[in-house]
């Protein structure tokens, strides 16, 4: 049955690796009557629950294999007349981007909370998230069923580090055979604290945020909650609540208490903070507008792809986020700028891996289309050409750091792997391919070995493609430390007609992490306009190999402002050649730097190693900055180094910490190595390119 906009929810489930969204995805769907069996997909997820062969989230070949989700994997539930789309995605560090890709699709964050691991890396990294795109958040602590485990504690824990907003909203019970709830019910039986001071704390944050609800509550000392649903959706939306909730999804408590949450309390989409979008002019970035989508299924659309799929078998799978207007069956989408629409000839839902065709989606609606070749991550569908240039605000995605050296095991599939190579970087945002013109090589890049790993894997299984891989390659950069102007004139006269252009340029640094930036400050046409896009290309060339190392170049500003051209020998491939040479004449100049990534790590341990941890990452250039107490006897140390630095770190931690330790990391930034580095790999750079 269609549903309106008011009766949808979208729900994105995040959290660390192992906590049990997946099954808890899985028994959600099962007590709603829409899943089959029982089960997860990791074996910490069920604790112990059988596997099942015909799960609707974590269904992927791969994730069985690793026991863990891999990419995002939408379904829904129809609960009392509500939609509930449910997005499960994965959650250890290695594919954040999946994760983190999920977020504009969703319009709540149920961050879940392992009750006997506790407060894990991406646990907080997703709270941080969500709430900087201001989106509403929810608390599932999974598991309490687990022996031995300190549920106050915890809470305590969550308050202490994500603030006094986050309160229950139901409570175990029974043992932690049930789940009391906290908001409806004023008082009950609960395993720790009580119902009735957990509802009082509950009434107490909710009416803070309206001052006619407030004083109906100082007077009458409560008030029924049946009637706080604009406030309570206000609290949300602003942050100053963050319900906490209690489930166990192999003994099933407190499911039914979390579907109800998520039908009676949850915002739907015209109830959520909207997302902001910009829509650019052409050629004038200073005229960037920001617009607000309005669920409204009447306006013209706006839909926002989250997430590809590629299929050998299905082709191309886009999956999207309804945030205005209506798609229908049979109706004509844009992608982004392009200018040929395309036909909706199908329009799914998903339910894990199954396609469902529908007639039509509305404002909140998450669909599919597929065989689109041209759909694209973050694309903005859209049905009227004057919202050719809309884009989403854009979302910070870590940038890939782990590089592996890869060529086709058979000759003469080179062709063919660099196909697969950019079938898999579409359905991946956080996967990179790269030409190294220096070496020749083909470079995968990627988020940590795990990533890679799945990559591989995925090559074979899917595409039949083996591969031989050398070992991992640093994703080094190059930049400048200095402003300097560079000048080159191209003049090539063969009998016939010639070629000439002539190209002055000035080259500056960005700040780091910037890119890249064309600055157009020709007078008087002494370029014609029609030859920049050439002399841009020549630049971007030229950047592909940084003169240092022959690492690509970033964060440099590239300003043309004089030249010369002639009438009948000035072609664009002479442009080219001007634009490269004179943006490497001034390269030269302005004091080329090498660059590194710095990555923020973080490594628990038994506490009683903690000593002989710091000092391991001082030693290799790491920075401490904080140590914290973990569960038990274990303690966290976070802080910054050096990637280069960790070669052969995981042997070196368990050996140190007698197979107790682990670390997590994500991309912070660039930084330059020292100068003894760079002088080094600057002569192995050129003893290469001297033999060659």
């Amino acid at each position: 049955m269609p549903y309106s906009t008011e009766a949808i929810r979208n729900i994105a489930l995040v959290g660390h690796g192992g906590c049990g969204k997946t099954t808890l995805v899985d028994t959600l769907l099962q007590a709603a009557g829409t899943s089959r069996g029982h089960g997860g997909n990791n074996g910490s997820g069920g604790n112990g629950a059988a596997e099942r062969t015909n799960m609707v989230a974590g269904y992927d070949p791969l994730e069985r294999k690793y026991r863990h989700s891999l990419f995002t994997t939408p379904s829904y539930i129809d609960y009392r007349d509500v939609r509930i789309h449910l997005l499960d995605t994965p959650g250890y560090p290695d594919f954040i981007g999946q994760a983190i890709s999920a977020l504009p699709a969703a319009d709540t964050a149920a961050v879940v909370i392992d009750a006997q691991s506790g407060i894990e890396m991406m646990t907080s990294r997703m709270m941080e998230l969500a709430g900087a795109r201001g989106m509403c958040r929810l608390i599932i602590i999974s598991k309490i069923d687990t022996p031995g485990i300190d549920l106050p504690a915890l809470v305590l824990r969550i308050q202490e580090l994500f603030g006094r907003e986050c309160l229950p909203i139901n409570l175990p019970a029974a043992g932690a055979h049930e789940v009391a709830d906290c908001f409806f019910q004023p008082d009950g039986d609960a395993d720790f604290s009580t119902v009735a001071a957990a509802h009082r704390a509950l009434m107490d944050q909710v009416v803070e945020v309206d001052a006619a609800f407030m004083e109906t509550y100082l007077d009458q000392g409560d008030i029924d909650p049946e009637i706080l649903h604009a406030p309570f959706e206000q609290a949300l939306r602003e942050g100053h609540l963050i319900p906490v909730c209690f489930v166990s999804a192999q003994t099933g408590a407190g499911i039914a208490q979390l579907l109800d949450i998520f039908a009676r309390l949850m915002p739907n989409p015209a109830e959520c903070n909207p997302p902001v979008f910009y829509q650019d002019t052409p050629g004038q970035p200073q005229a960037r507008k920001r617009i607000h989508a309005v669920p409204d299924p009447a306006q013209h659309v706006l839909a926002h792809v989250f997430r590809i799929a590629a299929d050998p078998y299905v082709g191309k799978v886009g999956m999207f986020r309804i945030h205005q207007g209506t798609v229908r069956r049979d109706g004509t989408l844009y992608i982004g700028d392009q200018r040929k629409p395309f036909r909706v000839s199908h329009l799914y839902k998903l339910q894990g891996k199954e396609q469902i065709e529908v007639q039509q989606g509305v404002p909140g609606d998450i669909c599919a289309v597929a065989r689109i070749d041209d759909i694209f991550y973050d694309a903005i569908l859209h049905d009227a050409a004057e919202d050719a240039h809309i884009h989403l605000e854009p979302i910070p995605l870590p940038q890939p750091i782990y590089g592996l050296s890869i060529e086709p095991r058979k000759r003469g599939d080179e062709q063919r792997l660099w196909d697969i190579l950019q079938k898999l970087c579409a359905e991946d945002p956080c996967l990179r391919v790269d030409r190294m013109m220096s070496t020749g090589e083909t470079v995968m890049s990627g988020l940590g070995e795990l990533h890679l790993r799945s990559v591989l894997d995925r090559m074979t299984e899917m595409y039949k493609t083996e591969v031989i891989t050398h070992p991992p390659k640093i994703a080094y950069r190059e930049t400048i430390a200095a402003v300097a102007e560079g000048h080159y004139r191209h003049k090539k006269q063969s009998g016939g007609a010639g070629q000439f252009g002539e190209v002055f340029l000035k080259v500056e640094p960005l700040p780091r992490g910037s890119g890249f930036e064309f600055v157009d400050a020709v007078k008087g046409g002494v370029i014609p306009r029609q030859f920049l896009p050439a002399v841009e290309k020549g630049i971007l060339q030229a950047m592909e190999a940084g003169p240092v190392a022959g690492y690509p170049m970033q964060d440099v500003r590239v300003t043309v402002h004089d030249g010369k051209s002639h009438s009948v020998d000035s072609k664009e491939i002479a442009f080219i050649v001007a634009g490269r040479k004179a943006f490497r004449d001034a390269v030269m100049k302005a004091r080329p730097l090498l660059l590194e990534p710095v990555v923020s790590i973080e490594v628990t341990g038994p506490e009683e190693n903690m000593g002989d941890i710091t000092a391991d990452l001082s030693v290799r250039r790491g920075q401490i900055s904080g140590m914290r107490r973990g569960h038990g006897d274990s303690a966290l140390v976070s802080g910054l180094i050096p990637l280069s630095e960790l070669n052969g770190y995981q042997s070196r931690l368990h050996s140190s910490t007698a197979g107790r330790g682990g670390y997590t990391i994500s991309f912070s930034h660039y930084e330059a190595v020292p100068p003894a580095m760079q002088q080094r790999m600057a002569g192995q750079y050129k003893e290469v390119a001297d033999e060659a």
